[in-house]
């Protein structure tokens, strides 16, 4: 059997057309063999783009980059309605309506802000205990309710024949496939995606991608590759707490700190802030004020 390596940190997977994220998984798991690994934020098998890839430790860090904005690049033709929303699936419906440039970008900020979206049928999301897709691929009718979501922009790119690309910027739990959907009943006409890319994934964008047959042909040991972004990468935005030697080894037990303390290093800070501590610049644990005092939530091999 195969021996476990003890990797923590993250990859950045340019994910190509035609792979579930799961698929993606699979592979690096033939690769590395960690001892745990999980993806931040599935792409749709026609999808291509950013996926990043957490390794051990570093697993436990996936709701940071899950919670951030995410850009994607999409095409979206106009005439032909598709029960999957994109390219895969079969046409249900059809319109002769073209809209112009000035229209498309005239509706642009009914889709800015929070809103509300109806996901797709074709979705991972449960019904019952049974997945949207399967629901759907047995023919059976399936109603999703509309869910509360945020555009932070999107902007037209170009506009050629019937297809329109756009970028988006979206919050956590947006499917794009939807948004062109409703783009294009806005506009007074049916529409599906020809293409989706998603260029950044909280803070991964394009400039760290690697593509999976670069890694395939890899020999890989711990001792001579060493490519993984730290965990640090992804708590840019949290509040860093250095600890000295004795309050480390505490913290590794599972015990709270001393408020006067911290309180003397960062100031006085309000009820459940979170605070990543670290020691010789390595994380050790999330620690937050509760009742308070602070207490580790999570702490780091």
């Amino acid at each position: 059997m195969q021996e476990k390596n003890a990797i923590s940190g993250w990859l950045v997977i340019d994910k190509e057309e035609g792979m579930t994220s799961t698929q993606v998984v699979s592979r690096l798991k033939h690769i590395f063999h960690p001892t745990k690994i999980g993806h931040a934020g599935t792409l749709d098998p026609f999808a291509t783009g950013i996926l990043p890839i957490a390794f051990g430790q570093a697993t436990r860090t996936v709701p940071f980059v899950m919670d951030g904005l995410k850009t994607y690049v999409f095409s979206l033709r106009f005439g032909q309605a598709t029960d999957t929303e994109d390219k895969t699936g079969q046409v249900i419906a059809q319109s002769d309506k073209r809209p112009t440039r000035a229209d498309i970008e005239a509706v642009l900020p009914c889709f800015v802000g929070d809103i509300e979206q109806k996901p797709p049928m074709y979705s991972a999301l449960k019904v019952k205990g049974k997945r949207a897709y399967d629901l759907a691929r047995q023919g059976q009718a399936v109603d999703l309710p509309a869910r509360r979501i945020h555009i932070e922009s999107l902007r037209l790119l170009s506009y050629e024949g019937d297809v329109a690309t756009c970028e988006v910027v979206c919050g956590k739990g947006t499917y794009v496939r939807s948004l062109g959907r409703d783009m294009a009943v806005k506009l007074g006409t049916v529409g599906h995606l020809t293409a989706l890319r998603r260029t950044a994934c909280g803070v991964f964008n394009e400039s760290q991608k690697i593509f999976l047959a670069q890694l395939e042909k890899i020999e890989y040991t711990p001792s001579t590759w060493d490519e993984f972004i730290p965990i640090q990468a992804v708590l840019t935005d949290i509040l860093e707490l250095a600890l000295t030697d004795h309050e480390a080894q505490a913290v590794s037990c599972g015990q709270a700190l001393k408020t006067a303390d911290v309180v003397k290093r960062l100031g006085r800070l309000p009820e459940g802030t979170l605070l990543k501590a670290t020691f010789e610049g390595k994380l050790i644990a999330f620690i937050q004020l509760r009742e308070g005092r602070f207490r580790p939530t999570r702490v780091f091999k």
